[in-house]
């Protein structure tokens, strides 16, 4: 006769995509709250994608959200409506902030979008700089064809 089976109940193990029970939320790994009362506000602005990042004066990011991060998929991610809810979720984090320097880099639709996100939480913006990189002379164009 065989002997019967102990099962022992699984211990510190999660099941693959459930949250733990330490994690709240979605954002539940997150620090919580951050309170910078000035910073810089860096938008990159794809055409694919937007991206939000809020660093204290000395550039070091606390914190950040992308359209992609906020839930939107495929082509919605380049709309504005989707840059402004990236720019209030990377803005959620943080309290306190009264001056920003907003850096823009990028030609995507959501730069006007993420600004006025950015304007409407009544923080005060010191300066607007667009940051985007320009080539001098750009790449050697292909050679001429031959036919």
């Amino acid at each position: 006769m065989a002997k019967p089976i102990k099962i022992r109940p699984r211990v510190g193990l999660r099941r693959r995509g459930l949250p733990s029970s330490r994690k709240s939320g979605r954002f539940g790994s997150r620090k919580n709250v951050r309170r910078i009362p000035k910073g810089i506000i860096h938008v990159q602005a794809g055409l694919n994608n937007t991206i939000v990042t809020v660093t204290d004066v000395r550039g070091q990011v606390v914190s950040w959200a992308s359209a992609g991060t906020c839930g939107f998929k495929t082509a919605r991610k380049a709309t504005p409506f989707a840059a402004q809810t990236a720019a209030i979720n990377a803005l959620r984090t943080i309290q306190g902030m009264q001056q920003a320097e907003v850096r823009i880099k990028g030609p995507g639709l959501g730069r006007d979008a993420a600004l006025r996100a950015i304007f409407r939480r009544g923080i005060r913006v010191k300066l607007v700089r667009d940051v985007t990189p320009l080539p001098h002379n750009g790449c050697r164009p292909p050679q001429k064809r031959h036919v």
